[in-house]
């Protein structure tokens, strides 16, 4: 993608043409001589602007899922943000993190595969602070975490993975489950070096504590959903086929629904000094007309026009004409 020049440096470069100290065809020279771009076959991009974009949109959900999680559990502040979505090889990746940190890896299924979720010690340990009592202050001793730590930390990460299934449920039903914790990334080999992972960056600030979450997906798990990534799939109609009956056993349904009908005789506006003197026997002047239908209310809303009378010793009201739809809309 093309580089995007600031305010500043659109002014400096008019100013430099305008003083003669650069020449315009020269510029045009050099950008005809930089149409050839080097291409690094070792990190092939294999995900497309679409599928990241998607991937990004995916876990901005994931990362304010994590927010609640993390200021349910630790009861002090939190704030996760997607910092960065990139493609590179599992190897580059493996040597960006440091030598020492805390893997959680957990395998989702229904995909064959393993994802990695990388959590910088200072965030880590702000974390077990918290949950011990703590203010939430980071110590990095990651390189002898003992029994009782990690236990700690397994069961508040393993939580996270509920958050995770519900950030990926518009595209997959996941079922998410924690396999194993590493601290050393050197024994940990996912995937073959040269594959290409899409690693998301979460800023991530505890109490007063900062440091990053790295989700790393590998691109073989994810190859045989990434159609569902793309915003075409988004944009398709999705139409339910309906088993047979379905549609039969609803019209029953909806049948044999209970709907209020009240037959409206009139209305009367008085006011509260009168209804206060109200007592038994007077009599309220309506608004309807005896020469005028009544109107019939289905469910609330106006259906039919009726006349008054009795059916075998019962109140009753005769429809005289059906409301349509468009008179009732008017």
């Amino acid at each position: 993608m093309a580089d995007i020049l600031s305010q500043g440096e659109i002014d400096a470069l008019l100013s430099a043409l305008s003083t003669g100290e650069m020449d315009a065809d020269e510029l045009k020279k050099e950008e005809l001589e930089k149409k050839i771009k080097v291409y690094d076959f070792k990190r092939a991009l294999r995900f497309s602007k679409d599928q990241i974009r998607s991937i990004s949109r995916i876990h901005e959900n994931f990362a304010r899922l994590l927010t609640t999680y993390f200021s349910a559990q630790l009861r002090t502040f939190v704030q996760i943000s997607v910092a960065s979505v990139d493609q590179l090889p599992y190897e580059e990746f493996i040597r960006s993190i440091p030598t020492m940190t805390i893997l959680n890896v957990f395998e989702p299924a229904p995909l064959d595969g393993r994802f990695l979720m990388e959590v910088n010690p200072n965030i880590a340990y702000a974390m077990l602070d918290r949950l011990l009592g703590g203010k939430g202050v980071s110590i990095n001793k990651v390189e002898n975490l003992t029994e009782i730590e990690t236990r700690i930390m397994s069961q508040l990460f393993m939580r996270t993975l509920d958050s995770f299934q519900d950030a990926w449920s518009s595209v997959i039903e996941l079922d998410p489950i924690m396999s194993d914790i590493e601290v050393n990334p050197q024994f940990l080999q996912m995937v073959s070096p040269n594959e290409t992972v899409v690693v998301i960056s979460l800023s991530t600030t505890i109490s007063e504590t900062s440091g990053m979450i790295n989700i790393c997906l590998p691109h073989v798990v994810l190859e045989d959903i990434l159609p569902k990534l793309s915003v075409h799939y988004w944009m398709q109609e999705k139409k339910k086929q309906r088993q047979a009956g379905e549609q039969e056993a609803i019209e029953r349904k909806v049948r044999q629904a209970p709907l209020l009908v009240q037959a409206e005789l009139g209305r009367s506006e008085i006011t509260i000094q009168e209804f206060l003197q109200l007592d038994v026997g007077d009599v309220i002047e309506l608004n309807q007309p005896i020469n005028q239908p009544l109107q019939v209310n289905v469910g609330g809303w106006k259906k039919f026009l009726a006349q008054p009378g009795k059916l075998k010793n019962h109140v009753a009201v005769q429809v005289t004409e059906v409301i349509e739809e468009a008179e009732y809309d008017e």
